[in-house]
């Protein structure tokens, strides 16, 4: 039988938004935070010229830059503030968190509670401010010397002043994006850095949108490609939101407790565990390390002999690598289950929970608390990871293998639709903890004026 909250949560009435006040400031404060944030993509780095680095940066197509540029809004392209966006972040919270699972020093201080983790929340602040002056400071020699070898100078003046103030500030703009981050998280309504990145990847649609449609309009695309590459994507964003919320729930059984009437009573709870555990973390670790050589490749392909050996092996790895081709596709695939079991693996310890299981009096039922506990749950996980492990491969392949058959160019992939329909996700239902609470809020009024009254 449903609880009278699942009643309620059920029987939401959106006209209570109106009256929410507390809950419409907390939308609009992150409308406008996220409006900031797409004005700063759009303010160069001192020293760089916009038109030059376009015509570099479009010979560069395919490699890693894609990918870091779509989740940075388009502003690695146009060489913003913000090129780097949240992904040193990112990188450097993933590195900690593996670190804390895996180093006992770190395990023991994530074990701390919370002054243990504002430690870790701090290192990995300062791994990514590290992370964002090396990225800074090879994005600037690249620049430069890419612009040189190609015969183009996006660079007005290179040299070290150039390379000083282009890390001061990429490492100003990250930082003022995590401090974006957390004001939204704070005062408004999400996940502040999934925000961002989030919005910067819906900034994009349009121009994909246009582009598609201008291409059917041309007769470049065929519209049953265009039909059917919409209907994959409904069909992929259905999927999306319910395997991501989908879980194998586990019951606990507590031992009998005396409740005040004077009986003994059982307690139960579930133990969830997500079909997909490790998120969109397989497909950006397996993305990237396939597109880090084709972009190394790239970059070296313009100062190498083509008729060298060294040539050639340029040549033959752009094109095994290239996106759609069966060895890339291959490769991904096993790059993202593989990930998958080791991610997961990582944040879901069986032993732990086990262990906490046992001190709380809590089993499974058939079951002995302990190591065969602890065996079960290691059973369970990996049986419901193979099957996150395949819904992951299948929402990033597909539209890569779409891409490899019609020729689309296709920027939303897999990883993309992954983030977007998530951070959507929990900001709705974030929206409707808020209803609720105002709904509850409105009960507990009620209830006491018609206590008054009596």
């Amino acid at each position: 039988m449903a609880s009278r909250a699942d009643n309620i949560a059920s029987n939401l009435n959106l006209g209570n938004f109106a009256k929410a006040t507390e809950l419409r400031q907390r939308i609009w404060f992150t409308i406008g935070a996220l409006i900031v944030f797409r004005f700063l993509s759009f303010v160069p780095l001192p020293g760089v010229n916009p038109l030059i680095l376009s015509e570099l940066y479009d010979s560069t197509r395919g490699g890693i830059l894609d990918l870091f540029n779509t989740f940075s809004g388009g502003s690695l392209e146009r060489m913003s503030l913000i090129a780097l966006g949240v992904m040193p972040y990112i990188t450097a919270s993933i590195v900690v968190q593996m670190a804390s699972a895996l180093h006992p020093a770190l395990a023991a201080m994530k074990k701390e509670g919370a002054s243990g983790r504002q430690k870790l929340n701090q290192y990995t602040r300062y791994g990514a401010v590290f992370l964002c002056a090396i990225q800074g400071y090879f994005l600037a020699v690249g620049l430069e010397s890419f612009g040189a070898q190609s015969g183009l100078q996006a660079v007005v003046d290179p040299g070290y002043m150039f390379r000083i103030v282009s890390v001061i500030n990429l490492v100003g703009g990250t930082m003022f994006l995590l401090w974006l981050g957390e004001q939204i998280t704070s005062r408004g309504i999400g996940n502040g850095v999934s925000l961002i990145i989030m919005a910067g990847i819906v900034a994009q649609f349009p121009t994909f949108g246009t582009n598609l449609f201008e291409g059917g309009r041309t007769g470049a695309i065929s519209p049953v490609v265009i039909i059917g590459f919409i209907a994959m994507v409904v069909v992929l964003i259905l999927l999306i939101s319910f395997m991501e919320r989908a879980q194998r729930r586990l019951l606990i059984q507590y031992p009998k407790r005396a409740t005040q009437n004077g009986m003994m009573q059982a307690d139960r709870s579930h133990l969830p565990l997500k079909i997909n555990t490790a998120g969109v973390i397989p497909p950006i670790f397996a993305s990237s390390l396939l597109l880090l050589p084709l972009t190394i490749s790239q970059f070296a392909g313009n100062s190498v002999d083509a008729d060298s050996g060294f040539g050639e092996f340029i040549v033959t790895l752009n094109q095994y690598l290239a996106h759609g081709q069966p060895l890339y596709m291959t490769l991904y695939a096993i790059g993202i289950i593989f990930f998958c079991f080791f991610y997961t693996a990582v944040v879901f310890n069986p032993e732990e929970t086990a262990d906490n299981l046992k001190k709380n009096g809590g089993f499974i039922p058939g079951i002995r608390p302990g190591k065969r506990t602890a065996d079960y749950l290691e059973y369970v996980l990996t049986r419901i990871t193979v099957v996150g492990a395949v819904y992951l491969t299948l929402v990033c392949v597909l539209p890569e293998y779409m891409i490899a058959q019609t020729g689309i160019p296709l920027f939303l992939g897999g990883t993309s639709l992954l983030i977007v329909v998530n951070v959507t996700v929990d900001t709705i239902t974030q929206v409707q903890s808020h209803l609720l609470a105002h709904q509850y809020g409105d009960l507990i009024k009620k209830a006491k004026l018609k206590g008054r009254l009596r």
